[in-house]
């Protein structure tokens, strides 16, 4: 995967700019934003009509950009990160201090995950300078999260600031199953997805 450099570029400079981007990932499409700018992590909830209660969650390209977000990491989490990152499971964990509330909708916790799409990384690993964006799937709450660009055009495409190519690498069109794990090593099924936990749950 090679994305042009003008498109990095004006990635780059969209996010600098308290912009919104449009992505592929391995699952559905996300939106997403600097993690430390709060006007467009607002702009989010605000062009998806999103209720404040929902967080949004952090994607990243690596474990290594993630970690500084949360707070520990307990042996389970581990577990499933080695089995199942990069791919299609959201872990929540209890967040650091670094993690902002407005991120997590004031809750002590906070959903990571790395995709496995190869536009994705390639994305985060040279246009996004901490390699980690907050974000939530690219459709108006309360509608079907979508596949294709297509569709982010057709339901977000006059809100947000930029829409990157998947380049042929589509998306796969389930959500991530989330779980939240806590420090006793507990998990808790949050949403069923594109992963079977069934050994786990």
């Amino acid at each position: 995967m090679n994305i042009p450099d003008k498109e990095i570029l004006k990635i780059s400079a969209t996010l600098q700019n308290e912009g919104i981007i449009a992505f592929p990932t391995d699952t559905v499409w996300g939106i997403g934003c600097i993690v430390e700018n709060q006007r467009a992590a607002e702009k989010i909830y605000r062009i998806k009509s999103r209720e404040r209660h929902k967080p949004l969650i952090l994607l990243g390209s690596s474990m290594e950009s993630l970690l500084p977000y949360v707070e520990v990491v307990p042996s389970k989490a581990e577990e499933l990160i080695k089995k199942y990152f990069p791919g299609a499971l959201t872990i929540v964990l209890k967040k650091s201090a670094k993690t902002p509330d407005y991120i997590t909708s004031g809750y002590d916790t906070v959903g990571i995950r790395i995709p496995e799409h190869p536009v994705f990384t390639e994305m985060m690993d040279k246009a996004v300078e901490r390699r980690v964006l907050a974000t939530t799937s690219a459709n108006i709450s309360g509608e079907s999260a979508v596949a294709s660009k297509d569709k982010v055009i057709r339901s977000l495409g006059n809100y947000v600031d930029y829409i990157l190519d998947d380049y042929g690498f589509c998306a796969g069109g389930k959500e991530s199953t989330v779980v939240h794990i806590d420090s006793n090593n507990k998990i808790k099924l949050l949403r069923d997805g594109a992963i079977n936990l069934g050994e786990y749950i």
